[in-house]
């Protein structure tokens, strides 16, 4: 790790991976930086957070397609996206509820590497919003059902911002079935319309003759 980027200020066990902070001190992210695993990924950018001022979100992950091990891990700040609102007349009415998203897009990427390794691959800095300290407490203070809360809590959340997307996906799907549905029944009057006139100009040139 570069000595600029606080390398005296943090120190990774070989056997638990997870990084101890000074009093007072704050470690930034940097890409390359290496975990021994993804929790202790985890626990650093969430104490990051919480010195910082914002909460983390643990968000989309990548699985292999052969074992479904997770890959990578994108941490997010918890004020990531937006939260999708759907006024529609399909489906029941849902009441509106306050939302803590503004889009921003400070987050950590972790990718696991050949040596088993979780490397920082990617790291945004700035957020949309102000910062504030709080006095919450650390993941790593947490004990494993807390912490098990916490990620599931936040993968609902996440879960429930894709039905969300999805559901006006699929209501815009609808639309468009409704208007293509009638499109083809204007057409298909048009063409029973010209039919009937044809048949009835046939039937006039038969009469005459």
């Amino acid at each position: 790790m570069d000595s600029d980027m606080g390398a005296g200020n943090v120190e990774a066990s070989a056997e638990t991976g997870l990084v101890a902070f000074e009093e007072d001190s704050v470690v930034e992210p940097c890409v390359g930086m290496e975990f021994d695993s993804e929790d202790a990924a985890k626990e650093f950018y969430d104490e990051y957070a919480r010195r910082v001022g914002f909460i983390m979100r643990i968000d989309q992950c990548r699985r292999s397609e052969v074992d479904k091990r997770i890959l990578s891990r994108r941490l997010s700040c918890n004020k990531q996206g937006f939260y999708v609102k759907i006024r529609d007349q399909y489906g029941p009415v849902r009441k509106p509820r306050p939302s803590t998203r503004q889009g921003c897009k400070a987050m950590m990427l972790v990718k696991l590497n050949k040596s088993g390794k979780w490397v920082v691959t990617r790291f945004v800095k700035d957020h949309t919003h102000p910062l504030v300290v709080s006095s919450r407490p650390s993941r790593s203070s947490m004990d494993s059902k807390d912490r098990r809360i916490q990620e599931l809590t936040m993968e609902v959340e996440h879960q429930d911002q894709l039905c969300e997307l999805y559901r006006g996906q699929l209501i815009t799907f609808l639309k468009n079935v409704e208007e293509q549905t009638e499109v083809l029944s204007t057409k298909i009057e048009v063409a029973v319309n010209s039919v009937r006139k044809v048949e009835s100009e046939g039937q006039k040139h038969s009469r005459h003759r």
